[in-house]
């Protein structure tokens, strides 16, 4: 047994022990900072030519033309965010109200079995959905390829997510505060939106927005169903858009000098908006922990 100083201070083979540890935690974040930090220098580094020739109007023009050196990224982050918005619109509703039955309503027996579909149906290549997209959506239903197909494939990938994190928190939810609500006299929903819910809705918003990350940044799906089309700015779901990772993919292969840093900015421009989103749902978490905290 080790020797413990006053003030509950460890000495001995278990205090090295605890201080490698810390050691080696600390590495690793570090080194995930700096790997983050370079890969971010270098490719604001390859944007640099094209941001440099455009200034602004990279972000704000709607005309690509690689021929022309003409590059403007508006149609792409629209399409970026609607098609994102799309797939949360659809995967939100039925991923919340699937980690609700999972956890809250489900018996043992079919409990397990979701779940394991669930986790099987986030291992799904990307490129299998899309080219279901393309076979199924798109000519058996008489989608297109479109900004809701590329929608709908974006929802069905990102609910497994959404939903696999939302049970893990629901499940977190003190037994005591349930069977509380229930002794009262609540019935199952209203124990569900006295107990559950507002326990679990800061991890709910951090699962939504990983799911939203993850829409924003699939590339091979949207790229085979969005329909690569340039310039295209409309809210009509059923027109032919693009996107910025479909682009990327597309127009990598045969892009030359100003058109691989226009591609690379567009990239940066994903990498910036991912970082955004992330804040914005750390502030949500954050908030609503606080408030958690101020109430009890």
């Amino acid at each position: 047994m080790p020797d413990e100083l006053p003030g509950g201070v460890l000495r001995g083979p278990q205090a090295h022990a605890d201080r490698a540890f810390r050691g080696i935690a600390i590495g690793a974040a570090a080194l995930v900072l700096l790997i983050l930090g370079m890969i971010a220098l270098v490719m604001a580094d390859r944007a640099r030519p094209v941001l440099a020739e455009m200034g602004l109007d990279f972000f704000t023009s709607k005309r690509w033309s690689p021929p022309h050196e003409k590059f403007g990224a508006l149609p792409f982050l629209f399409g970026t965010l609607y098609t994102a918005a799309i797939a949360l619109a659809i995967s939100v509703p039925v991923s919340l109200g699937v980690a609700l039955f999972v956890t809250q309503v489900a018996p043992r027996w079919l409990k397990k079995p979701m779940i394991y579909l669930l986790d099987l149906l986030a291992v799904v290549p990307s490129v299998v959905f899309g080219l279901w997209g393309v076979l199924v959506l798109s000519q058996h239903f008489g989608l297109g390829r479109s900004f809701l197909t590329a929608g709908i494939i974006l929802g069905i990938m990102i609910t497994p997510i959404i939903t696999s994190l939302a049970r893990e928190v629901m499940e977190t939810t003190p037994a005591a505060e349930k069977e509380a609500a229930l002794a009262l006299g609540a019935t199952r929903w209203e124990m569900i939106r006295a107990a559950v819910l507002p326990h679990s809705k800061g991890g709910l918003v951090g699962a939504v927005m990983l799911g939203l990350g993850r829409a924003m940044g699939e590339t091979i799906a949207a790229a085979l169903v969005i329909g690569s089309a340039l310039g295209q700015i409309t809210l009509d779901p059923f027109a032919p858009g693009n996107s910025m990772p479909a682009v990327i993919a597309n127009e990598w292969g045969e892009a030359d000098h100003m058109h691989r840093s226009a591609l690379i900015a567009l990239a940066v421009a994903l990498f910036l908006l991912t970082i955004v989103v992330n804040l914005i749902a750390t502030a949500i978490v954050q908030r609503s922990m606080a408030r958690s905290r101020g109430k009890s």
